[in-house]
């Protein structure tokens, strides 16, 4: 598909230009020294873990509503994203940690709560798999897909209510960041973000093929 070329090279060159940002353009922090830089990455891989979530939510919303198969196949196709990102961001996260606190984890709010919600969106994917009827399987995903969700805003709001301190945390409230080191947030936010938009569009298409592959063999069948 044209557009899914496009995208992804739009992806290829954004990425290009956030490690451009991340490495030529930001300053080296001067408390942790190059080991921050892993803040541009780290940072991005969590948000958009946690868009893969929302739209996880808003897709099995709308399946309960409509029980359209194409909901059930982005919200599989979402949550399959969110767990590669966000397993992405513990692993930064912990190389960061090791840094900053010599420690490669911690009971911080931010990680466990991040933690649980890798554990509880891997066990949809597990659910997902499981050998049961199509459309039963459809539905008690799209409820544990609603019901899951209730971590998300816990993760994103356990620093405040638990009064964390996580490194990003006092990073994201302006701690020692330069307008420069800003924008390489902002850049390298782009950047995943477009990487993430393809990733999804592509798995939602493969999702699709396979439907329709299943549907032609049970045509057969009958």
């Amino acid at each position: 598909m044209p557009s899914i070329r496009i995208l992804a090279a739009l992806s290829v060159v954004a990425l290009a230009v956030g490690q451009w940002f991340i490495w030529a353009y930001a300053p080296v922090e001067e408390t942790m020294g190059l080991v921050q830089k892993i803040f541009y990455i780290h940072m991005p891989l969590a948000w958009w873990a946690l868009v893969s979530f929302f739209v996880v939510f808003c897709a099995s919303i709308r399946h309960l509503m409509t029980r359209s198969a194409a909901s059930d196949i982005l919200a599989g196709s979402a949550a399959e994203l969110g767990v590669l990102f966000s397993g992405l961001a513990l692993i930064s996260g912990s190389i960061w940690g090791r840094a900053a606190w010599n420690v490669w984890w911690t009971w911080d709010p931010r990680l466990t709560t991040t933690l649980i919600m890798w554990f509880v969106y891997a066990g949809y994917l597990v659910l997902r798999g499981a050998n049961m009827g199509g459309e039963r399987r459809a539905m008690v995903c799209a409820v544990l897909g609603v019901v899951a969700f209730l971590d998300v805003p816990l993760v994103f709001y356990s620093a405040r209510i638990w009064r964390s301190v996580h490194p990003a945390v006092l990073a994201s409230q302006g701690g020692g960041m330069e307008p420069e080191m800003w924008h390489a947030v902002l850049a390298n936010l782009l950047a995943f973000g477009l990487l993430w938009l393809t990733m999804l569009v592509l798995r939602f298409g493969v999702g699709r093929a396979e439907e329709r592959a299943q549907a032609l063999l049970q045509g057969r069948e009958v």
